[in-house]
């Protein structure tokens, strides 16, 4: 087994770190279209829009990366007064795991607008202000991340140069960092290395890093060098070097040798965000307990998993496992997720042009009815989801004798059939609220439900979608199964 191979079981300490977040929040938007003409006005495409996707971005999606990993994560940043700002809450309000705090200033919330065309992206619109942060609201800020800190294992910076982590906020986050005992990591954009003087670990790209120091990064050797001059000449400790398809370098603080870490993406179809998935796989994994080459070997598997999605993309453990373990047989666990977590893999499976399909159900004992009915759903669909009444809600449902396997056996069998892409347990009478964060384009159930039965069918059919009514293989239920195996006891 590799050595990378071993750290497979420790992803699920994850649970356990707590990460504090504090840096500049942004909302990234993609506009997707196409673009068949030019226009007749100037020497440029006409696109036509189709649809529009927004997430948390900068610091708000490192953290969001912290949550999707299973930690706890909590955002302090800063917005404005604006409609990106409500669209920026909305979005954090939904990330499971995740406590935001995000300050109101007089300042126009950042947002980076990416036009996509083709799979392309043709330009990109940023609205920002730079402003250095100081006096009332750095002092508004330093008072929620002081409080803050007594909750947290690991502190992460996240600075895009937006003005949040003005002087007067880095020395006062680090000088409240230690007085605490809080390991602090760093994600840099000033070329001034000096600023971050006490991280426990500085995570700059190749492209950074020389040009803060004035030395090439191009190879191991050259990355080692530049990274022990920054060292020595800003007084910061360990680095990690992120460098596009030449993978990583970590260059530990207590002199010791270098680790380079080769580029793990097979394609690249978006760096967007690539970054922060480093820095927050690194905090995760540096507050679960692991040491600093782990984390380093960890997060470049994640860079290699994030790049390869499109948009501003998260990772999940399940991602990770399957990378680290892809010559192994994959728990079949794999496929068992949150709602928030479905949210996010709906969100790049409609990216890529995807049809999503829904159906749901206690599916106690899978007889062929079940196989059937599963079957024609995903003969509907690109990409099949399958709601799953946990215990209590399948007790309510059918009585208190059932439901006969517990839920997380159903789970495991329902994600070992073909069909089925994802499984969300949900614990409400009805999947409603599910099929509401989902708003899959195809909902369906069987033929023993009609149209106006159907929960959520109304919701669906609102915003264009279809429902379908599965034929039902006749002789086979759960009801029937039980009864002839009680009548053969």
């Amino acid at each position: 087994m590799s050595e990378l191979a071993t750290l497979g079981h420790r992803i699920g300490d994850f649970v356990r770190a707590r990460v504090l977040c504090l840096g500049d929040v942004m909302l990234d938007e993609f506009v997707y279209g196409e673009a068949r003409r030019l226009s007749p006005e100037a020497p440029i495409p006409v696109v036509q829009i189709q649809r529009r996707e927004s997430m948390p971005g900068g610091a708000g999606n490192l953290v969001r990366n912290v949550c999707t990993l299973g930690a706890v994560g909590t955002l302090i940043g800063i917005v404005g007064r604006d409609e990106a700002a409500t669209e920026l809450r909305r979005l954090v309000d939904e990330q499971d795991r995740l406590r935001a705090h995000l300050v109101p200033c007089e300042r126009r919330t950042t947002l980076k607008t990416r036009y996509v065309v083709g799979g392309q992206q043709m330009l990109r619109a940023d609205v920002e202000d730079r402003a250095p942060v100081d006096g009332e609201l750095a002092r508004r800020v330093l008072a929620i991340y002081e409080s803050e800190l007594e909750h947290a294992d690991i502190v992460v910076l996240s600075d895009y140069a937006k003005g949040l982590l003005s002087d007067e906020v880095l020395r006062a986050a680090f000088e409240m960092a230690r007085a605490r005992d809080r390991m602090v990591i760093a994600d840099p954009k000033s070329p001034d290395l000096s600023r971050y003087r006490g991280v426990a670990l500085l995570l700059p790209n190749a492209a950074e890093l020389a040009a803060a120091t004035g030395l090439p990064c191009g190879t191991n050797d050259e990355a080692t060098a530049a990274a022990r001059a920054a060292q020595q000449r800003f007084g910061v400790s360990g680095i990690l070097v992120t460098r596009s398809r030449q993978g990583m370098t970590l260059v530990p603080s207590d002199g010791g040798p270098a680790v380079h870490l080769a580029a793990r993406a097979r394609e690249v179809h978006d760096v967007s965000g690539a970054g922060d998935t480093v820095a927050a796989t690194v905090a995760v994994a540096l507050a679960a307990g692991l040491g600093l080459r782990e984390a380093a070997q960890l997060a470049n598997v994640a860079a290699g998993l994030v790049v390869a999605k499109v948009g501003t993309a998260v990772v999940y453990p399940r991602d990770l496992i399957a990378e680290i373990h892809q010559a192994d047989v994959v728990s079949l666990s794999a496929e068992i997720v949150t709602a928030g977590q479905a949210v996010e893999i709906v969100g790049l499976w409609r990216a890529q042009g995807l049809r999503i399909g829904f159906t749901n159900g206690c599916f106690d004992l899978i007889h062929p009815g079940h196989v059937s009915l599963l079957s024609q759903a995903r003969s509907a669909c690109d990409r099949l989801i399958v709601g799953l009444n946990t215990d209590a809600s399948a007790r309510r449902l059918k009585g208190p004798t059932r439901p006969i396997q517990g839920e997380t056996a159903r789970s495991i069998v329902l994600a070992s059939l073909a069909p089925v892409d994802l499984v969300i347990l949900f614990d409400e009478d009805t999947p409603l609220a599910l099929i509401e964060r989902v708003r899959p384009d195809v909902l369906i159930k069987g033929a023993d439900y009609s149209l106006e039965q159907v929960v959520g069918a109304d919701l669906v059919k609102s915003y264009g979608g279809q429902v379908m009514l599965a034929h039902l293989e006749e002789g086979h239920s759960t009801t029937g199964t039980i009864e002839r195996a009680g009548k053969s006891s």
